[in-house]
């Protein structure tokens, strides 16, 4: 099943999603993949087309492939344009993914700040080749998914840089308009900012994550490239934590993104 046929189950079927071997990270599911499937299953009780404008995603524990995952959202408060959720992914009967999303119309305000210009970028011509998957090299889920390295290095390369990131985009999928579930995947098929500072293989993960939309989001193509650059603000005793951002191709801010990381090195 590719992202889209899973997002689809995810609204067809919320109480029992199976999700492919394919689309695992280590011994987990893939997190971005487990966070869109929420959000996708948290729209569904929106009595609205309001956007999301933040989510606050824990992962509580690794979600196993091929097992039935039942995804629960609670709404908590629906306001005149604010409405908070909570959405569970449940398995074997414990929770392995915890979302609080923000969902916001929009409304009349004087405030108006552009964002920040985009991190400079090598240019996709100029950029590391295209990331091959390779079978029990990279993470399975990354058959899905195309990255070119342009700041910062590899993991386990050694490389001390604060800052990473480059070129993303999704793989095997048809064209569409981009919507939130395929910026959280987008967004979170880089590998933990702390694995290039290590020498040799070691596990990494995320712990807590939070990301905030930028509406009106722009206008995405689900086979665009984006540039995504994250910079690792303070590491110790096994935890990191990390800034990020994803821009379109031209530069527009589509996403931030903050995540607590842990690393066992």
């Amino acid at each position: 099943m590719n992202f889209t046929e899973l997002l689809a189950a995810a609204r067809a079927h919320p109480q029992a999603v199976s999700v492919p071997a394919d689309w695992a990270q280590g011994r987990a599911v893939f997190g971005g993949l487990m966070a869109a499937m929420l959000h996708e299953a948290m729209r569904l009780k929106l009595a609205d087309e309001r956007p999301v404008r933040s989510l606050a995603i824990t992962f509580v524990g690794p979600a196993e492939p091929e097992v039935p995952i039942s995804l629960e959202v609670e709404v908590l408060r629906e306001g005149k344009a604010v409405s908070t959720l909570l959405g569970r992914a449940v398995q074997n009967g414990k929770v392995v993914t915890l979302v609080q999303g923000s969902f916001g119309a929009g409304r009349p305000s004087v405030v108006a700040v552009e964002a920040l210009p985009a991190a400079p970028l090598k240019l996709l011509g100029q950029s590391a080749p295209e990331l091959p998957f390779i079978k029990g090299v990279t993470p399975e889920f990354m058959r899905h998914v195309a990255l070119r390295w342009a700041v910062g290095g590899l993991p386990f390369s050694g490389n001390e840089s604060r800052q990473m990131g480059g070129w993303v985009r999704l793989r095997d999928i048809a064209e569409a308009p981009a919507e939130a579930a395929h910026v959280l995947a987008l967004v979170d098929a880089w590998p933990p900012s702390l694995l290039p500072h290590l020498k040799h293989p070691a596990a990494g993960s995320t712990l807590t994550w939070t990301i905030e939309f930028i509406q009106p989001a722009p206008a995405l193509s689900t086979l665009d490239w984006c540039r995504y650059v994250v910079e690792t603000e303070h590491a110790r005793d096994g935890y990191g934590h990390a800034a990020a951002a994803l821009w379109t191709a031209e530069g527009q801010l589509v996403a931030l993104s903050r995540q607590t990381v842990t690393v066992f090195a």
